[in-house]
């Protein structure tokens, strides 16, 4: 008599793209995440390394290109499952390519270019590709996915340009790159895009954690030497205060009722729009602001009893500032209405650069510090019912 097996019959590999079916965030996709520290890493030290004007513009507009890689891929992933079929393995392939782009962030605007615009080429193009998978049957989201990738491979082209050139013309490049791969899922409409909402508004939030952390990253690479002295030590501590301040501001109420609003929207075009702009597009400057904010912490660890000069003191109290005016836009989108207690703030904030170019540096830190603080304060105070209330609502 034959010997008849009673092992399950292996598994047949997906060669394609499987539609998300599950809300949480996945470890690939908090791998892939990792990457993104690096890129942070690297346009803080660009804009260390040249803290001018120019340098940070400059900064800005590679992290703004990098940004939108990663933007991308969160839009993939709330459409696709990441970890089957071929999808697991383009990621790796974007993982690397990212990496290599990451790399190149010191040099980018010199020898790296070329290379820089050759690695964000193919992170995209895995997207593009991946996008066209996910969106077979799918007539909408087909012609969405056709209509960014004509946006994105003329950015892609003239970045290319943009490394044979240098000086303002390659920022002028630079710019339009950004403008026009940005501005593809304005130009072309919303209405074909698929996500899943929790999803969406959860991998943010993360993306938000690892620029937090990437900024308490620059304040250990601040140190110079091995001594960490008392200036150092106070330093490190309002800079842990800064970040959990900033921390506070989004994760308190704001991500919470950003997830309810987007998930309450009208499935198609409302979401869509809803999406595009309050996350795709209304983060960047959240980032931006810590980024910023992460840079000013780092030269002021360096010689924390000199006062700042006046570029990475613009970049610590309005890289603060342009997070608080980021929430401000980001409530009105979602919600439409206005917070003026963040807008204050934030103009104090601006305000406040004068005085900072004349100060130690540890005692304008110190100031940011306090003012987070007091705002956290105010808003628990003011807002206590509403607050108890919308997170009850939430949690059920």
């Amino acid at each position: 008599m034959s010997r008849m097996s009673t092992a399950a019959p292996a598994r047949t590999p997906r060669l394609t793209a499987v539609i998300r079916e599950k809300a949480t965030v996945t470890p690939l996709e908090l791998f892939f995440d990792l990457v993104f520290v690096l890129a942070l890493t690297q346009c803080t030290a660009l804009m260390a390394d040249d803290p001018t004007w120019e340098g940070l513009v400059r900064g800005l507009l590679v992290l703004g290109i990098l940004w939108w890689s990663w933007v991308g891929y969160a839009w993939l992933t709330s459409l696709v499952d990441p970890e089957e079929g071929i999808v697991r393995i383009a990621i790796f392939a974007a993982m690397a390519a990212l990496l290599v782009a990451a790399l190149c962030v010191p040099s980018v605007y010199g020898d790296a270019g070329l290379l820089f615009a050759f690695a964000y080429g193919v992170v995209r193009v895995a997207h593009i590709a991946l996008f066209m998978v996910g969106a077979r049957g799918d007539a909408k989201l087909r012609q969405s996915v056709i209509g960014l990738g004509i946006s994105t491979a003329i950015s892609v082209a003239i970045l290319v340009g943009a490394s044979f050139t240098d000086g303002p013309l390659q920022g002028a490049l630079w710019a339009l790159a950004i403008l026009l791969d940005m501005g593809g899922p304005y130009v072309f409409g919303a209405e074909g895009w698929k996500l899943m909402p929790a999803h969406f508004a959860e991998r943010h939030g993360l993306i938000l954690i690892i620029a937090l952390g990437e900024s308490i990253v620059a304040i250990g690479a601040g140190v110079e030497g091995d001594v960490v002295d008392t200036g150092v030590v106070v330093a490190a501590v309002l800079g842990v205060v800064i970040a959990a301040g900033l921390w506070w501001l989004y994760f308190d109420i704001v991500a919470l009722v950003a997830e309810r609003r987007l998930s309450n929207a009208e499935p198609g075009r409302e979401r869509n729009e809803l999406a595009r702009d309050a996350f795709s597009y209304l983060h960047l400057p959240m980032v931006a602001g810590i980024v910023l904010v992460a840079l000013g912490m780092k030269k002021t660890v360096g010689h924390p009893e000199d006062a700042l000069k006046l570029v990475p003191a613009a970049a610590l109290l309005g890289g603060a500032a342009l997070y608080l005016v980021a929430h401000v836009v980001f409530r009105w989108r979602m919600i439409h209405r206005l917070n003026r207690h963040r807008l204050a703030c934030a103009a104090v904030l601006l305000a406040l650069i004068a005085l900072a170019v004349e100060v130690p540096s540890l005692a304008t830190v110190a100031i940011l510090a306090a003012l987070l603080s007091a705002l956290i304060a105010y808003e628990n105070h003011h807002f206590a019912e509403l607050r108890e209330r919308l997170r009850r609502q939430v949690a059920h």
